[in-house]
């Protein structure tokens, strides 16, 4: 099947769109976040479990390895930084995970903790893992400028210039 560089744009505006329609977007607070809930117990309800205790800051919930490999390569239009994956990467969810296989990234490739390059990682890590989850490889350049988000994710994650 051949590439449709439009592909990963419309999935994630459709994403997007439903994010924004059930009101998930503001991941449930603000003005449309919908009603809350009161968990104050009276001797009527029974009581609630303890709310579940936060992972430690910079701990990964998913099993790890999350990154196999990060390596360097030349490509036409500068070099690129080719990360792959693991299982448990491709399928990590937990709130610290991305910044867990970050540290993995620069632990490969320490060189690669440049200007962009964490915003272009965590535009694969959340998109990437959804629109292509057999992408072998998630490739990051030091030459793509840094960008915001929005234009970030409007260019497939490769603000700058093609897909490499």
């Amino acid at each position: 099947m051949p590439h449709d560089p439009a592909r990963p744009l419309l999935a994630a505006a459709a994403l997007l769109a439903i994010a924004a329609a059930t009101g998930c977007s503001d991941a449930g607070t603000g003005p449309d976040a919908g009603p809350s809930v009161d968990r104050t117990t009276s001797s009527s309800s029974r009581d609630l479990p303890p709310p579940a205790t936060p992972p430690t800051p910079g701990t990964p919930t998913s099993a790890l390895p999350l990154i196999a490999s990060a390596t360097w390569a030349d490509s036409d239009f500068g070099v690129t930084l080719m990360v792959a994956p693991t299982p448990a990467g491709r399928e990590a969810s937990g709130v610290q995970d991305a910044d867990a296989a970050w540290r993995e990234v620069l632990a490969l490739a320490p060189d690669g903790d440049t200007p962009g390059m964490r915003e272009q990682f965590d535009c694969h890590w959340t998109w990437a893992r959804i629109l292509e989850p057999d992408k072998p490889t998630w490739n990051l350049e030091p030459w793509r400028p840094v960008v915001a988000d929005e234009q970030m994710l409007a260019e497939g994650c490769n603000p700058g210039g093609p897909e490499v």
